[in-house]
């Protein structure tokens, strides 16, 4: 047989062996089979939490009950909002204005008391689309702090604004005011007055009551929203790690959207949320990995916990103290809150 003859035959087998041969599945660059990864990505996805420190077990079941309560009203408000295409911006601000609203978080109603006797409230907001971020600090008598964090984001060239400043900005952009005394509760005024005869912030170490979400929209947009009303018994114009970005929120859509609570002098000097996001960025990281990295592995037993969604929709709810109100949501179905382990 001649060389072209040859050719010809060892093309005729090549082309029967591959119509006889099964189709391969096509992969992605990831490895990771096409059908598998998309089943097992969620469409959206929200995480929230109502403060994390030491919550006795012994709680009082109806007690219980009523937090547990508002923790599944806030997350299925988030959660029916993402269903119907809300941006992850807007679920995360809708999300901590209702928490904000219920007593049992120190957030605004029910915030804790200075030492002055007042409170002062924090927020911050970011958006994992663009970077762009918003924050407000000791706001006393803004009704909506998330809000105003968010027109601080929209409507300003800056990302934080502090005291009467704040407040100055509120009434320019309209802000709903309400008197100081509207944040009142019976509980937070005895924690304040235990506070007050002890001379020192022990009752604040007990209980971190900050609120927060994060959320990954369908369009893959990340958002990060924190408020709180601060510390029992502050003084000297402390500022927590709530309105600091990068410390007790940040978001990034190439990464997480991450929203912080606990001693909040610690999550400042660890920069805790940028730092969940770096992991993942730089290390290559999942987001729980990078979660328990930061809360096990650099700060202490007792200091606080997180949440977080990742671009992928995975979550982490992760703490280093005795219980984190938290809760969690995505397209897949799954919808739980819990208080401890």
């Amino acid at each position: 047989m001649n060389r072209l003859g040859s050719l010809l035959a060892v093309t005729s087998i090549l082309i029967a062996a591959c119509r006889s041969a099964p189709a391969a599945s096509p992969v992605p660059a990831t490895g990771a089979p096409p059908a598998t990864a998309a089943a097992a990505r969620p469409a959206w996805a929200l995480a929230v939490h109502g403060g994390a420190g030491v919550i006795p077990k012994t709680m009082d079941a109806a007690v219980r009950a009523e937090y547990v309560a508002a923790l599944e009203g806030a997350l299925a408000h988030g959660r029916d909002l993402l269903a119907a295409g809300g941006s992850s911006l807007d679920v995360v601000e809708a999300v901590v204005r209702r928490l904000k609203d219920d007593p049992h978080f120190n957030a605004a109603k029910g915030a804790v008391y200075t030492h002055e006797g007042r409170h002062e409230l924090d927020a911050a907001i970011m958006d994992g689309r663009t970077l762009a971020a918003g924050a407000v600090t000791g706001v006393t008598t803004v009704a909506h702090p998330i809000s105003l964090a968010r027109l601080v984001m929209e409507r300003s060239p800056h990302v934080l604004l502090a005291g009467e400043g704040a407040e100055k900005f509120a009434a320019e952009q309209g802000m709903e005011r309400v008197d100081n005394h509207s944040f009142d509760t019976e509980r937070r005024y005895q924690q304040w007055q235990e506070a007050l005869e002890k001379e020192r912030q022990a009752a604040a170490a007990k209980e971190h009551g900050t609120v927060g979400a994060v959320a990954l929209d369908r369009d893959g947009n990340l958002a990060a929203a924190t408020s709180t009303g601060g510390l029992t018994n502050k003084s000297w114009g402390r500022v927590g790690d709530t309105p600091i970005v990068g410390a007790g929120t940040y978001a990034n859509n190439s990464t997480a959207a991450i929203s912080c609570t606990g001693t909040g002098e610690l999550f400042i000097r660890h920069t805790v949320a940028h730092d969940v996001s770096a992991l993942m960025e730089y290390q290559g990281m999942t987001v729980q990995e990078a979660a328990d990295a930061v809360i096990h592995g650099k700060l202490k037993p007792g200091d606080g916990g997180l949440i977080a969604v990742a671009h992928d929709g995975s979550i982490a709810l992760v703490f280093n103290s005795e219980g984190m109100f938290r809760g969690a949501a995505d397209s897949t179905g799954r919808f739980a809150v819990a208080i401890w382990e």
